[in-house]
This record gives C-alpha cells, structure tokens and sequence, in this order.
C-alpha cells in the first residue's frame, strides 16, 4: 500500500512539474511575442522601404527596367541585415507585356462621344492602327456568349457588366466570383468572333477608377484588344444601351514581347538546430505598371523582409532556416513560383511552412493554412495544441483556408502553407488601380502585419515538427 501511495506521488509531482513548465513556457512566449510586436511597431523600417519601393520605383511589371529596379532596391536592403546568404534566383518570364501610351474607350453618340475611363488588360494585344470601332453588345458572363452564338458576337466588341456581389462579406470570394470575365472573358468573345472586349473593373466601389489585371489567351485563339472600364462607366455604358445600339471606338498600344530572363530575391537566417528545414515568408516583387503597387504587393515585400529585420534587432537565433523570398511575375505568369519550386524540388532541404502575405497592408485579422492531404491531418494538431492558443491574445486568428500563389507550388513537397488574411473590405478599392500607392497604406497596419508574421515565424520555428508522412 505504501508502495502504491508513494508511486501515486511520484506521478502527481511530474504531472504537476510538467504543467508548471508548459506555463512557464507559455509565458515566455507571450513575452517574446510582445516584443516582437514592440520592436516592429517602434522601430520597424517597412514604411520606409514600402515608399522607396513603391513611390521611388513605381510600377514594376516583370520584364520590365522597373522589375529589375527593384530586384536591385530589395537586394541592397537585404544586403545591409547582416544575414547569412543574399543572392538573386533566375526565373524565366513567360511574357513580357508592355501597356503602351495611348488608351481610349469612346462611345459614340447622336449627342456627341462619351469618354469611357479605361485601362488596357495585361496581355491584350494592340488595336489596328487607326483604332478599333465596332458595335458593343452586353453580357453578364461568359455562358452568354455561348448562349448567343457567333451569329451575334462575331465581328462585335462584347462587353461583360457582371459586378462583384457587394452582398458577400468576404470581399475575395466576390472578386473570386466575377473575375473569370476579366481573365477568361476576352478568350471566349474571341472564339466566337469578337474583334474586341471590355470588362467591368474588379471592385465594389462606384468610382472612375479603372482596375487592370491579366486576360489569357489559350488554345491558340486569336489574341482580341481587351480594356477595362470604371464601374462609373460601366454603368454609363449599360444605360446607353438600354436605350439602343451603339458604336464603340477601342484604341490601345500594348505589345506582348515573349519570354525574358529576370529574377526571385532571397535572403536568410540559417537555423542553428535544422538548417535543413525551411521556413519561408514573402509576397511578390512584380506590380501592375498603371500604379505603384503599395499595396499588391509591396506590403508584403517589405512585411517579409521587416521578418528577417526583427529577429536579428531582437538577437533571436531561429532553429529553423527563416527564408526571405521575394517573387517575380505573380501577375501575369508566375515565372518566378516555379522557379523557386523547382529549385525547391532538387535540394535536400525540406520546406517546413511558408507565409505569404499578398491581400494588402490593412489591419492584420489572422492567418489561413492549407497542406497537402497526406500532412494536414499531423500539421493541424500540432496548430491547435498551442500555436493557435498563442497568438489569440493578439487578435489574430488561425483557420483552415487558402494560402497564396507563389507558395502554391510547395503544398506537393509537404509544407504547410499559409496566407497573411488582413482586413479585407478596402484592398478592391485599391488593387490594380493607378491609386494603388504609399498614401493608401497606413504605417500602423502596415506594421501590425508585419509583427503578426513574425509572431507566426517564432511560433513555427519552435514548435512546428516535420510530420511522419514529410519525413519519407
């Protein structure tokens, strides 16, 4: 019996030894994550680098000076962190698109041309030289087109009116809902004999601002000018026709000038237990050349580098390799996620997680993850057995859910992915848009942003275990 009673002992004195160092435990990470928020709110550099990326660049779309301006700018400031590896990785461009100085969308009237404010898609090709004019007839989606049949669309300009649901509360699915007529609607007007398109922008706002962003052309269907009005203006257009048929006269310069080399910037921590494991945190380098690209995705450009910048201003060691990427040509190719992919696939080195923060410099609300089905099973309990526990005091929460494009490609190999998920109701507003700039970013968002990846990093990097299944 005594035997019993002192055995019983034993194992309430090591449950309770064990519960007083997971508090421990547990409290010095709510300390180190206040520091991290302290350090980056206080003495963060990310407003300061968004500007000179954004403001002192502008518009960098991949292929052009402007990109490799900025691989440049993003290398210097690597440079100056006094991490152990910098370097610049090589990626192909699929297409370089150039949008050229001359956009014009003209409905032509018994009481005179009505100006449409207008901007070319990436990837349209030019209009004949003297213009493109022709009757315009609306759509909602592209079921119309094959609803209509050629007979009706061929040799006319179509027009896809179909808005973003305003009703939706996440304003991604919305977009996600209407944007196949932006990106695959020129295509299927071309297939039925379309000699050009125009789409509504991309955003619940009723302004004159007009949204660009990729149209494709696959198939060998023949490339069509495709632009996209203001909502202000689509509205314009869809009331004239209301009332009749009219003329449309389309002129753009654009040119799609084929494959170029460019580059992928990378910069790292190496860990001082497993080096061999790979935490990656970035956005993309690349920006619509209509803007500056402040907040897509030069938020998260500078958010990925201010990572990197913490840890080494806070003395923090990582067990894992923090990886800094920065992508190129996520707008219209993704040359550069394959390309770190690839290089990814032929080392040694097994990607743990990856942070990709692509939905602007708003106010942080939490993270979303996804992996592959043989991991996420082990890769969720290991989340909710303290990680998500952890960042809860700071408002930021973790769900399953999409990550991001660039780090898609990894979800194969066993990485847990993650997407940053900032408040989402003003980034349409802004995305693709000429106002896309520094003043649309606030530097406090833009901060938070940046400490709640790092906090995520820090919580990765000592409790993240690779699973069995990634192992193998």
């Amino acid at each position: 019996m005594l035997k019993s009673t002192s055995l019983l002992s034993c194992l309430v004195c090591i449950f309770l030894l064990q519960g007083m160092v997971l508090s421990a435990q547990k409290d010095v990470d709510q300390l180190m994550l206040k520091k991290i928020h302290r350090e980056v709110l206080l003495h963060g550099e990310v407003y300061q680098w968004l500007r000179g990326l954004s403001e002192g660049i502008g518009g960098r779309l991949a292929g052009s000076p402007e990109s490799m301006e900025a691989v440049h700018y993003v290398h210097r400031i690597l440079d100056t962190l006094g991490l152990d590896a910098v370097r610049d990785q090589p990626c192909i461009i699929p297409n370089y698109w150039t949008r050229g100085s001359v956009e014009k969308v003209i409905v032509q009237t018994d009481d005179g041309d009505v100006d449409l404010s207008c901007t070319t898609l990436g990837g349209s090709p030019s209009t004949p030289k003297g213009g493109l004019q022709a009757v315009v007839i609306e759509v909602q989606g592209l079921d119309d087109i094959e609803r209509l049949g050629r007979d009706v669309i061929e040799g006319k300009i179509v027009f896809y009116n179909r808005p973003m649901d305003a009703g939706k509360i996440e304003t991604f699915h919305a977009y996600g809902k209407a944007v196949d007529q932006r990106v695959f609607g020129p295509e299927m007007a071309s297939k039925y004999g379309a000699a050009g398109c125009i789409v509504r922008s991309m955003t619940n706002v009723l302004d004159d601002v007009p949204h660009t962003g990729v149209t494709i052309f696959r198939d060998k269907v023949k490339p069509i000018p495709a632009m996209a009005i203001s909502t202000r203006a689509a509205d314009k257009l869809s009331a004239l026709l209301r009332k009749g048929m009219y003329n449309v006269y389309m002129e753009t310069h654009a040119e799609n000038h084929g494959p170029v080399s460019s580059f992928n910037v990378l910069g790292e921590i190496k860990g001082s237990q497993h080096p061999e494991n790979i935490i990656v945190v970035g956005g993309h380098l690349d920006a619509w050349d209509n803007g500056t690209g402040a907040h897509d995705d030069g938020a998260g450009i500078v958010q990925g580098i201010e990572v990197l910048y913490t840890f080494k201003r806070l003395g923090y060691q990582p067990k894992n390799t923090i990886r800094f990427v920065a992508f190129m040509n996520e707008e219209n190719g993704s040359g550069g996620a394959r390309a770190y992919a690839d290089s990814a696939k032929q080392s040694t080195d097994f990607h743990l997680a990856a942070i990709e923060s692509d939905a602007g410099g708003f106010t942080p609300r939490g993270f979303t993850y996804a992996a592959d089905s043989s991991v996420l099973g082990a890769y969720k309990e290991q989340l909710e057995s303290g990680i998500e526990a952890a960042l809860c005091p700071f408002d930021i929460y973790v769900k399953a859910g999409g990550s991001g494009a660039d780090i898609g490609p990894l979800k194969g190999q066993g990485a847990l992915l993650f997407g940053l998920r900032p408040d989402p109701q003003r980034y349409f507003n802004f995305h693709h848009t000429a106002i896309d700039r520094i003043d649309a970013v606030n530097e406090r968002e833009l901060k938070m942003g940046a400490a709640a990846m790092t906090s995520l990093v820090y919580l990765l990097d000592n409790y993240l275990q690779r699973p069995d299944a990634a192992n193998k």
